[in-house]
């Protein structure tokens, strides 16, 4: 497999460059080409980053460095454009209009870390990019112009010469074009400007300085016979009226002018484009009578010419009649007969479809690519807008405060934070009106607890004499203890069962499938899916996958399994909606609201074209962006309302392996504890055994003492990938204790394969000075995603603000130990929310102890400062069988 350089934007602002593998494929000049990227990045990035937009877009680049380079590349022309930049030198300094950064962040692609591209981030490259471009010139002894061609650039710096096309009164010439050029600064600081066929005066018989000055336009005759004939007649010395279709040709080699030096001045009509003829379309006016994506939206188009509306007849009109400018309504307008007659052909298309009507799916996908659904193949000729109804409905998705509250009702536990009630409002409004819905909230932020409340409110409060049917939550197997846990903390009316064997009996799995009804929810895994057939076959209200990210490869018979399932409503829960490939986005909605983004192929076809036409970006954010809704933990609205650490408990499994191992080891203790009494050794086999239910409950290999790691047998590490997964896909940097040394090397060696990235390993060995330099590297720029701590080595006298999240791999079960770990992310220079996962085993004494502690605060209190769990010595033998005993 290849591999390319990929860009992340990381939440400090960062730029962080990696390869990643790819399908596209690599040449061995590209190969070279991003080596040397890579290799200026390292070594200055401001320099890279002016360097990136001189390449002349030899070579495609991977999303992010493509944006990168556009963003240089606009910085060089703006750069190149500036009048006396050979004067101004290293103190030029381009402007970035607030409507450029406008468009660089609509333009922005899906990467991980794009919530970090704000305006002060735009702002912040183009600082650097200047400062790349300032301390490279001040060590560059030859001109501007030497310097740009210095790198192969195509970039010309402007000269002294300008191109001015100005209307005039004449009827049969209504343009007037003249070229002048630059003297020096009058006395208001402007530059003062007279026609060129005063130069041939100036410079008299000193050809050098002549030529120097003509070297624009000498270069624009190369690419262009206009100038070319301008040039060899003479012309281009003295004022010229033009015609309309003369004028028009000028017009329209406007950028390669520029690109020559030549400062071009040109009426506004012409620059802005609102001349142009463009088809106008408005879907949506009025409510639909159905609901859901196969409902009939109205539809209606118009011609646009000026911006105002023309009938069909003048359209054919000015097709016979038109030079390519016309003069209407008093303003001249574009009316390029080639261009009308398509834009005609365009209309003729929609009129049909006004006769027929639109789904909402095909109304969308014409919002997505108009050009293509009616024959149109340039974007600039067509404008669709939504209509009233639509046009709300689009609003209302976009932004839940405008939605009508949706309420949990009564017997929902827990009390939702106010942006988890827009959730629940969003959610709510998305299932009726029958449209796939993505919560993608950032880990932490409560997407399980907003989809609770969603289905407390539909199954327990829902409609009396509605025929209810259940939901269907597919889940990877490592997360079925989490759900049955919050189901019991803050919905324990829902009835629910549980379609896999880990979970539920041989007989009721077989018979669920007759008494399914019976449940207001169903909960699966995306295995058992492609095994139970009826799961397919069921209609289901809605069908809720979390983790979604498990349908991103469309190829897959997971993906195409699940995406059978029926329902009148899907919901997708993910914290990476997007990773680096938009293949997994088209694959995401395929499932959500099949059909919205075209098929695979024409998507395929759509995402090869955004290295060209990177406004296409913009187009799929608006279509995409109403179905998913996402919230930070750094959103100002959202962290105003959460507390600086946020604590959770991570619910894992016994692998089968584990099971053997744990109930076998109960059983040897049981008849261990009837022979001894009470004393030293007692108390002693009681510790012993809970480290040794720890180290099982970690990995069995830890418990027997091999080396071989499997995942497959540890809940604990499977749910460790889970989480490290999106920590990974967010570049975000992660904390994990254990309390036993010898497992720290092989979770490193484990996190490592899942990172792509070295992280490093602290524990009571490491010297100290050693220690030193690894927490330089973890708080620096370089991407160290995590470190693996021994609770007491970590406990105390570290700073590691660059973790944004806290594992507790095993418990310690002594609060004030615990906080004191989690406290070297949590603490005094740390500017971000901080989460904590506490991982617990089900059934096993994790949770039993776990319990006794959130149930009983005082017995936390007697623990601290205490031995770890010596009062549990002090409990009875029947106790002790109860508490160690595995309950599933």
């Amino acid at each position: 497999m290849n591999q390319e350089l990929v860009a992340t934007v990381l939440e400090d602002g960062f730029v962080l460059l990696d390869r990643q593998d790819t399908e596209n494929v690599i040449t061995e000049d590209q190969s070279r080409f991003e080596n040397d990227l890579f290799s200026r990045y390292r070594d200055d990035y401001s320099r890279f980053l002016f360097y990136l937009g001189l390449d002349g877009k030899k070579f495609a680049l991977s999303p992010g460095l493509s944006y990168l380079r556009a963003l240089s590349e606009h910085f060089s022309l703006e750069l190149v454009a500036m009048e006396r930049l050979e004067e101004l030198r290293e103190n030029a300094d381009p402007e970035l209009t607030d409507g450029d950064i406008l468009a660089f962040l609509d333009e922005a692609p899906f990467i991980p870390g794009r919530e970090a591209i704000t305006a002060d981030w735009i702002r912040e490259q183009w600082r650097i990019i200047r400062e790349g471009y300032r301390g490279m010139l001040a060590e560059w002894k030859g001109s501007v112009e030497e310097f740009f061609q210095t790198f192969g650039s195509e970039r010309h710096v402007a000269g002294k010469v300008y191109f001015h096309l100005v209307q005039s009164k004449e009827i049969d010439r209504p343009f007037a074009f003249l070229a002048t050029y630059t003297t020096g600064i009058d006395s208001h600081g402007q530059a003062r400007h007279v026609a060129l066929k005063n130069a041939l005066v100036e410079y008299g018989n000193d050809n050098r300085k002549l030529l120097e000055l003509l070297s624009t336009i000498h270069l624009a005759a190369k690419k262009s016979r206009t100038v070319a004939g301008f040039l060899e007649s003479g012309e281009i010395f003295h004022p010229l009226a033009l015609t309309a279709s003369e004028a028009l040709s000028l017009l329209k080699e406007i950028p390669l002018y520029q690109s020559c030096g030549i400062i071009c001045r040109i009426p506004d009509w012409w620059k802005n484009r609102v001349s142009a003829p463009r088809l106008k379309v408005s879907i949506g006016e009025k409510k639909p009578s159905g609901a859901g994506m196969e409902a009939i939206l109205g539809f209606q188009a118009e011609i646009l010419l000026g911006g105002e509306v023309i009938s069909e007849e003048e359209v054919k009109r000015l097709i016979g009649s038109s030079e390519g400018l016309a003069f209407i309504k008093g303003k001249w307008v574009e009316a390029d007969p080639e261009k009308l007659k398509v834009i005609l052909a365009a209309y003729e298309k929609a009129r049909k479809l006004e006769k027929e009507g639109l789904s909402i799916r095909e109304a969308l996908q014409i919002q997505f690519r108009p050009e293509g659904a009616l024959g149109l193949t340039d974007e600039g000729m067509i404008g669709v807008s939504s209509g009233a109804w639509l046009g709300t409905v689009l609003s209302k998705m976009s932004d839940p405060s405008n939605i009508k509250q949706t309420k949990a009702g009564e017997g929902f536990l827990a009390e939702l934070r106010p942006y988890q009630q827009k959730g629940l409002d969003w959610l709510g409004f998305l299932r009726s009106l029958g449209f796939g819905a993505c919560l993608a909230d950032d880990m932490g932020l409560g997407k399980t607890v907003q989809i609770l409340a969603l289905l407390h409110s539909a199954l327990i409060n829902g409609k009396p004499g509605v025929e209810r049917k259940p939901f269907l939550l597919v889940v990877p197997a490592s997360l079925i203890a989490n759900w049955m846990s919050e189901i019991a903390k803050f919905a324990p009316a829902l009835k629910y069962s549980v379609a896999h064997p880990s979970f539920t009996g041989k007989k009721e799995l077989e018979t669920l499938q007759e008494k399914h009804q019976e449940y207001h929810l169903i909960i699966t895994s995306y295995s058992i899916v492609q095994r139970l057939e009826w799961l397919t076959q069921t209609v289901w209200d809605s069908v809720i996958l979390d983790e979604a990210q498990a349908v991103k490869n469309a190829g897959t018979r997971q993906a195409q399994t699940v995406k059978r399932l029926q329902s009148a409503h899907r919901i997708a829960m993910t914290g990476t909606p997007v990773e680096n490939r938009l293949g997994d986005l088209w694959s995401l909605f395929d499932f959500l609201n099949p059909g919205l983004l075209g098929s695979a192929a024409e998507f395929s076809k759509f995402a090869r074209s955004l290295s060209e036409k990177p406004e296409g970006y913009t187009r799929l954010k608006q279509l995409v962006g109403p179905y998913i809704l996402r919230r930070l933990k750094t959103d100002k609205t959202v962290i105003s309302d959460l507390p600086d650490k946020i604590e959770m408990k991570t619910w894992s499994d016994l692998s089968k392996k584990q099971i053997v191992l744990y109930e076998k080891y109960v059983e040897e203790l049981s008849v261990k504890l009837e022979e001894i009494e009470t004393g030293i050794e007692r108390k002693g086999l009681i510790l012993s055994a809970l480290m040794k239910l720890k180290q099982l409950c970690n990995h069995p290999s830890q418990y027997l003492g091999t080396g071989n790691y499997v995942e497959e047998e540890s809940g604990k590490f499977q749910r460790l990938r889970d989480i490290c997964e999106t920590i990974r896909e967010k570049r975000e940097r992660v904390l994990v204790f254990t309390q036993f040394a010898e497992i720290t090397g092989h979770l490193k060696d484990y996190l490592d394969a899942i990172f792509g990235y070295k992280g490093l390993v602290l524990h009571g060995g490491i010297a100290v000075g050693k220690r030193k330099e690894m927490v330089d590297r973890f708080q620096g720029h370089e991407y160290v995603p995590f470190i693996v701590l021994s609770l007491k080595a970590g406990g105390t006298g570290l700073n590691l603000t660059a973790a944004r999240h806290v594992i507790h791999f095993d418990r310690w079960w002594n609060p004030a130990v615990e906080n004191q770990a989690t406290d070297r992310a949590f603490r005094i220079g740390q500017k971000q929310n901080v989460l904590v996962h506490k991982f617990v085993t089900r059934g096993t004494i994790e949770e039993k102890i776990d319990r006794m502690i959130e149930d009983k605060k005082e017995l936390a209190e007697k623990v601290v400062g205490t031995s770890e769990a010596n009062w549990i010595t002090e409990l009875g033998n029947r106790e002790l069988r109860k508490m160690f005993e595995l309950s599933l």
